[in-house]
């Protein structure tokens, strides 16, 4: 009762509202992600449903992430309860704690993703380990975080992390992407 209905994400409007926003044409997304274009097209009117890795590829070349693109695919409710138990999420190691097309997006990672990727968010971030401990790199300096501790990134800061111990979890909270929270900065 009062819980977010379960149904089946659709992700394809939301890839499509994110690769309108950054004003890039299918055959533009295609050659970024290594997708073909009736794929995408398929995949952008809710005809095919992607892979996780299929997911992953079409956000990388979007400049997001797959959970932030699956956040946005789920309607808004202004209250929406997250279970700890909630498996739903087609990525099995991270978890979207807020759902829909909010200013604020929290996800829960849990174990070891892609180290070796580099992340870039347009907003501020907080990360926060739960669990186990994580190495993050950021601005050519090295970082590591235990139960407990928390990392602030300023928005377009380049980082990427892995996790350290196999039982760590991390929560990240972010300004969402669709907003324009930062504007350009001065770099020091």
């Amino acid at each position: 009762m009062g819980d977010h209905k379960e149904q089946p994400l659709r992700v394809g409007a939301a890839v499509r509202r994110r690769r309108r926003a950054l004003e890039l044409t299918l055959a533009v997304v295609a050659e970024r992600s290594g997708l073909s274009v009736p794929f995408l097209s398929q995949v952008e009117n809710d005809r095919a449903r992607p892979s996780t890795s299929s997911l992953e590829k079409v956000a990388d070349a979007l400049r997001t992430t797959a959970v932030e693109l699956l956040a946005a695919a789920d309607p808004a409710c202004s209250v929406d309860v997250v279970r700890a138990d909630d498996d739903t999420e087609p990525l099995p190691r991270a978890r979207s704690l807020v759902r829909g097309h909010h200013q604020m997006h929290a996800s829960e990672f849990t174990g070891d993703h892609d180290a070796g990727r580099e992340f870039q968010y347009r907003n501020d971030q907080l990360m926060y380990v739960a669990d186990g401990a994580v190495e993050i790199e950021a601005e050519g300096r090295a970082y590591r975080l235990g139960r407990g501790d928390t990392l602030y990134l300023t928005g377009g800061v380049r980082h990427r992390w892995r996790a350290a111990e196999s039982d760590t979890r991390v929560i990240v909270v972010a300004v969402a992407e669709h907003i324009e929270a930062v504007r350009d900065r001065p770099r020091r």
